[in-house]
């Protein structure tokens, strides 16, 4: 038996697998946000990876790359397009491409590396397989479409800069507290019965790392009631330098409060290092710390998915 013929024997084999045609781009399963994992055997782990999420479709000979929103970028991942070389005419992968540094994915470093044009950092963490040599694999369960995902990568030898996204049928919160503390994103967890749903569904929880940390308030823009946004910094060496700005997480009474307190440590100038421009700030001694829990900083050491959690006396100086 062809390999061809076997990985489409394999396909036809898989419960609620459909005959049809090759589809064109699939709207993703989106995960639902939750503070904790799920738990239970029915559910499979998985670290979240921190990059852009790609469908991979393969058609004969033609590798192409769209983003999650239908864009084709084959061009701009085109060593991973290349990468995909098993006697497979027709599939579509669904996954993510990162770039991994000290352990973990970097989304800032991913970014960096394509404004550079650089693809030799990308890798391809591919999770499911929706589509093979004729089958339909969507309606099938999870657990079986990683099943023939993993043999296609285990009887092909597929490796760097593609790789099975392996995955743990273990306790969710105890798999989420060691991929914080290796400082991952956090963890997907999907029903391993479910079918592939073009929508956001309690099928698929995340549940993500944050971190916590106090920055001097070196500004805020005014709204009627209160402060839309601050402005932070964090100290380097000597050096007040821009960390990024937080315009969420207090409410309405909160936001006059942070005003009141603001508006006594105006000064005409940035006490930042090296200003920032935005014309609509009102600059402020750097006297407040605000509390924010953040996903991550980017490259340039800017806070990503800021909230606000308080906002205490001090100047943040060691």
């Amino acid at each position: 038996m062809g390999e061809r013929t076997q990985t489409r024997f394999l396909a036809r084999m898989v419960q609620g697998a459909k005959p049809s045609e090759m589809p064109g781009f699939i709207v993703p399963q989106l995960a639902t946000s939750r503070a904790r994992a799920p738990s239970g055997d029915q559910w499979l782990h998985e670290i979240k990876y921190d990059g852009y999420r790609i469908q991979l479709h393969v058609n004969k000979q033609r590798r192409t790359i769209l983003t999650r929103t239908g864009l084709d970028w084959t061009k701009r991942f085109s060593v991973i397009a290349g990468a995909f070389d098993i006697p497979v005419e027709r599939a579509i992968l669904d996954g993510e491409i990162v770039v991994v540094k000290d352990g973990r994915t970097s989304f800032s470093e991913l970014q960096a590396e394509l404004a550079r044009g650089n693809q030799d950092s990308l890798l391809f963490y591919a999770f499911d397989l929706l589509y093979l040599e004729g089958f339909d694999l969507r309606k099938a369960p999870l657990v079986e479409r990683k099943r023939i995902l993993k043999m296609l990568f285990d009887e092909t030898g597929l490796a760097n800069p593609i790789i099975y996204s392996e995955h743990l049928r273990t306790d969710g919160n105890e798999m989420l507290a060691h991929a914080c503390k290796l400082k991952f994103e956090g963890i997907i967890s999907k029903n391993a019965e479910a079918p592939y749903r073009s929508a956001r569904s309690d099928a698929w929880i995340k549940v993500k790392c944050l971190r916590r940390g106090k920055f001097p308030v070196v500004g805020f823009v005014k709204d009627p009631a209160g402060v839309a946004a601050l402005h932070l910094g964090r100290q380097e060496g000597n050096h007040l330098v821009y960390a990024g700005k937080v315009g969420t997480g207090w409410s309405r009474t909160v936001s006059s409060q942070i005003r009141k307190k603001l508006d006594t440590v105006t000064t005409p100038t940035s006490k930042l290092g090296k200003s920032i421009r935005d014309p609509k700030a009102t600059w402020v001694e750097p006297t407040f710390l605000a509390e924010v829990e953040y996903r991550d900083m980017t490259a340039d050491g800017l806070l990503r998915a800021a909230s606000f959690k308080g906002l205490t006396k001090g100047t943040g100086r060691s």
